[in-house]
């Protein structure tokens, strides 16, 4: 993304609002006071937040490339309350049926009045054409009850970009509400399908997280399978059937260039990068039996580091990138392994009954998704241990697990019984908030990447 495009994410000090520079002090108030405006995630979410969020007014309406100003208030309001609302943690007010908010309420609101809607807090903002073509989104949430301002932050960025400052805002909402970490400002990639069982066209598409600026990547000629992030966010690496042979191949996504990563005449499949995005992991299969190499992202000769009877395949590496996670027939059924980067130390770590497959860590170390299969395919997660195994869904067939940056959600894709049909679809950690990602075509295989930068 080149300099100028993106979100410079820092605080302003803007002639007409008083920005101030630093954070403010996040200290409890005294026990007279109202409690501390939070919201807790560990047990879910039996009533969400009340949240309330008006159309964000503009200092003077102008024409943009992203069209008027005026707008893009009202635009980046309803991006801000979609992500929260998706969250599952809050219940936004607005911001259709709310009034107006005048620019210089902005920093001074009516508490008076927004204590009456119901909301304990409250997210007003700005948008404000620049002199040299940027535009800049404020924003600022306060504590309703306390009548205190919690945070505020302002964002510039080119107008093709805009949609990314409302997830900025959003992030910056729930990140203060929450404590965890922010994951709005992200795309997923996933296959896109389409056609009658048996027979369906596979496409690599991309879009951001909450489905805006769909695009697809590749044409559907070739069956592609399983795209997973760079961590630079600039490649894909995936498997791909070019001239049907089952192969890896690593696709630039700004130039639209792929190039074959490993040229061996045999079956290649279920790529990931490393996070340093040094190497790539994969499985090849080499005379009836699958193993697990690595190789680096620039190409190479492979570096073999299972070398079990059977199929090993699905490896994931750690956030610190000391060790892999993969999935393993060695024992007689699939389960899921532990091993040192180098193919030291491997280990079983589930025990559960069943079968496990597609493993992945979270990208905060604490946590390994899976497939659950027995019974049916469900969504799970366990300590990278093997203990405080949790299912999250019950479904008919849910698998391919993929975090969110902040490692508290997970997309995967459901395949409906009988049709054939996939949907992507995301749960959060408690197993409560689960819902459809709505996508132009099926889909499936969906990779979560990390923040934008």
């Amino acid at each position: 993304m080149k300099r100028t495009a993106r979100i410079l994410c820092r605080l302003l000090a803007l002639p007409l609002l008083a920005w101030s520079g630093t954070a403010m002090s996040q200290e409890a108030p005294p026990p007279s006071g109202p409690a501390p405006l939070e919201v807790d995630v560990v047990g879910g979410i039996s009533a969400p937040m009340p949240i309330a969020i008006p159309v964000m007014p503009t200092p003077s309406s102008a024409s943009t490339a992203a069209g008027e100003t005026a707008a893009l208030g009202r635009q980046v309001a309803e991006i801000v309350a979609n992500d929260l609302r998706n969250s599952g943690l809050f219940r936004p007010i607005g911001p259709a049926g709310l009034p107006a908010v005048g620019y210089n309420q902005v920093t001074a609101p009516d508490f008076g009045y927004w204590g009456g809607t119901g909301a304990q807090a409250l997210v007003q903002g700005f948008v404000q054409a620049n002199g040299d073509g940027t535009l800049t989104v404020g924003c600022y949430l306060y504590d309703i009850a306390a009548r205190s301002e919690l945070d505020r932050q302002g964002f510039v960025v080119t107008p093709p970009y805009w949609r990314r400052a409302a997830h900025k805002c959003a992030d910056t909402i729930y990140t203060r509400l929450t404590g965890e970490g922010p994951y709005f400002d992200s795309r997923v990639a996933y296959v896109s399908e389409t056609g009658p069982k048996g027979r369906r066209i596979k496409r690599l598409a991309i879009m951001d997280q909450d489905g805006a600026n769909h695009r697809f990547l590749t044409n559907g000629q070739s069956t592609v399978l399983t795209p997973r992030f760079a961590p630079n966010q600039q490649t894909l690496v995936y498997m791909s059937y070019v001239s049907d042979r089952p192969r890896v191949y690593i696709y630039d996504i700004g130039s639209g260039s792929q190039r074959l990563l490993v040229n061996q005449p045999n079956m290649t499949f279920a790529p990931r990068f490393s996070p340093d995005s040094r190497y790539v992991v994969f499985s090849m299969s080499v005379g009836g039996n699958t193993d697990i190499y690595r190789v680096p992202a620039s190409g190479g000769t492979p570096q073999r580091l299972t070398n079990a009877p059977g199929i090993d395949t699905g490896g994931s590496y750690s956030p610190d990138g000391r060790q892999i996670v993969f999935e393993s027939d060695r024992g007689g059924s699939q389960q899921l392994y532990v091993m040192n980067a180098d193919g030291s130390n491997q280990r079983r770590i589930s025990f559960g009954g069943g079968q496990y497959g597609t493993p992945v860590w979270s990208p905060r170390g604490d946590l390994i998704a899976f497939t659950k299969i027995g019974g049916g395919f469900r969504i799970g997660v366990m300590s990278p241990g093997g203990g405080g195994e949790q299912i999250l869904t019950d479904a008919w067939q849910d698998e391919g697990p993929s975090w969110a940056p902040n490692g508290r959600v997970i997309m995967f894709f459901r395949t409906a019984q009988g049709s054939g049909k996939a949907d992507l679809w995301s749960v959060d950690l408690t197993g409560v908030n689960e819902r459809r990602i709505g996508t132009p075509l099926d889909g499936s295989d969906p990779a979560w990447s990390p923040l934008l930068p």
